[in-house]
């Protein structure tokens, strides 16, 4: 890759497909597969590789020489530069094609099996502003276009918006973002403006120094706000004149927080959140359950389609009220709250011990008194004595991070072998790899994906396992 390999250019290449990143994928006359940025399925195009790995070629577009009749027009000026929304250039029907797609691509290439019954992707009612949560980066030396290196005028290095792709020190300046609601943008573009006219100091990655680190927006679907501000140093006179200006300009923010962090990231988890304004966290709402979210809490962060993604998961359960439930991967709780009111108990499991707090607590707020939730890492409390101690599960969930489940926790649900399993993913290739090591065991019996990030390559899948 990189220094050895020789650049070449290549003409009327038909895009074929998308890679599970978002590229177009192209094939060479002589079948050599190349990965396209920016172009969509349908383009006819002319690139020059710039790199190989693990046999495929990565390469820029040079042109669209005949455009992909799904390919519209990007309607946020940072497309192709900050890297959040990488499928903007493609109507949204055809983004849910391509979605559904790479789900059973997976399931059968890696997984070997084929759904007995696939449903129709859920698409989003809201392709744009679905977006609760946005963590937005400061920094002193962002990231320039080719129009600011070469005007003659001063132009600000400072910014505040989302690390360029593949450089962890360049931060690009966001004006305008389509994924959050109104006013998260006159929010982040206060600060920054404010911070400027203040001379603040944009936290600088390379020298570890600066005060304005990082900045959380949070909101609820009724339009309340969380702003957390993460300053790398302390400065009290300045910290309380931005706070007080924040409180005064937006009524919206209900919760305004800050922490002090000075260390070599950018995680809270360690640390004191502090809490200036209003309370320390907001309220959500999906069915009759109330969740109450602070800065530290793991939470859908597509309201409309979180509720979608939880009704499926219960459909396809059936719970009876005879039932009993593992809730793996649990977080706070989100889904066995949602769960619990159909079946006999459910028990939680979840690594990060105030995720589990959490858990309990809104469990409590919502009068929910047969889930149990317990903390502790999954492929060492996940055994014998926990289902010694909760009674052996009727039907597990699990709901893995992207790396999907420890082969431990796999190999303890053959031995477990509960009637049913429902498995929802965040990365549909790990959940097949692990449906891998189940189907000696289990049928799979129904596959549901559900697009909870438009615009983007990703994409929740939802599977129905039933034990043989």
């Amino acid at each position: 890759m990189g220094r050895s390999h020789r650049s070449t250019t290549y003409e009327d290449l038909l895009v074929q497909g998308l890679s599970n990143k978002g590229e177009g994928v192209a094939k060479t006359p002589e079948g050599k597969v190349i990965f396209v940025a920016g172009t969509v399925p349908g383009d006819r195009i002319h690139c020059t590789t710039f790199k190989k790995r693990k046999g495929v070629f990565f390469a820029r577009l040079n042109e669209v020489v005949v455009p992909s009749p799904h390919r519209i027009a990007p309607v946020c000026i940072h497309f192709g530069v900050c890297g959040g929304c990488k499928l903007q250039h493609m109507d949204y029907t055809a983004q849910l094609e391509h979605k559904q797609l790479e789900v059973l691509q997976n399931l059968k290439k890696i997984a070997g099996v084929t759904p007995a019954h696939t449903a129709p992707i859920v698409g989003a009612p809201n392709p744009y502003w679905y977006r609760n949560k946005m963590e937005y980066s400061f920094s002193n030396n962002r990231w320039l276009t080719a129009e600011e290196i070469n005007t003659t005028a001063t132009v600000s290095k400072n910014g505040l918006g989302f690390h360029k792709p593949g450089m962890w020190d360049k931060i690009v300046n966001i004006d305008r973002c389509h994924l959050q609601t109104d006013p998260a943008n006159a929010i982040r573009n206060f600060i920054r403006a404010y911070a400027e006219k203040q001379q603040l100091a944009f936290f600088d990655p390379r020298a570890q120094k600066g005060f304005l680190r990082t900045l959380m927006l949070r909101n609820t679907a009724d339009g309340k706000f969380m702003v957390l501000l993460q300053f790398y140093e302390e400065q009290e006179q300045a910290r309380t004149a931005l706070l007080d200006a924040l409180v005064a300009e937006f009524p919206q923010i209900t919760s305004l927080l800050y922490c002090i962090n000075n260390k070599g990231n950018d995680t809270i988890y360690d640390h004191d959140i502090h809490c200036y304004h209003g309370a320390p966290y907001l309220n959500a709402q999906l069915e009759n359950i109330q969740y109450k979210i602070t800065a530290k809490s793991f939470f859908q962060t597509n309201y409309e389609q979180a509720l979608a993604l939880y009704t499926h998961t219960r459909s396809l359960a059936a719970l009876k009220p005879t039932d009993v439930v593992y809730d793996l991967y649990t977080g706070t709780g989100s889904i066995a709250l949602f769960l619990a009111a159909h079946c006999k108990k459910i028990v939680g499991v979840e690594a990060v011990e105030e995720a589990v707090v959490a858990a309990r607590e809104n469990a409590a707020q919502n009068n929910i008194t047969n889930a149990v939730f317990e903390s502790g890492n999954m492929r060492h409390c996940f055994n014998a004595d926990f289902i010694a101690r909760h009674g052996k599960a009727d039907v597990v969930v699990t709901d893995p991070p992207r790396d999907g489940m420890h082969p431990k926790v796999v190999a303890q649900l053959l031995q477990l072998a509960p009637k049913k399993i429902v498995y929802v993913s965040c990365n549909s290739a790990t959940q097949a790899r692990d449906l891998a090591l189940l189907k000696k065991d289990y049928h799979l019996k129904h596959a549901q994906a559900v697009d909870m990030f438009p615009q983007t390559h990703h994409i929740e899948n939802i599977v129905l396992l039933e034990h043989q």
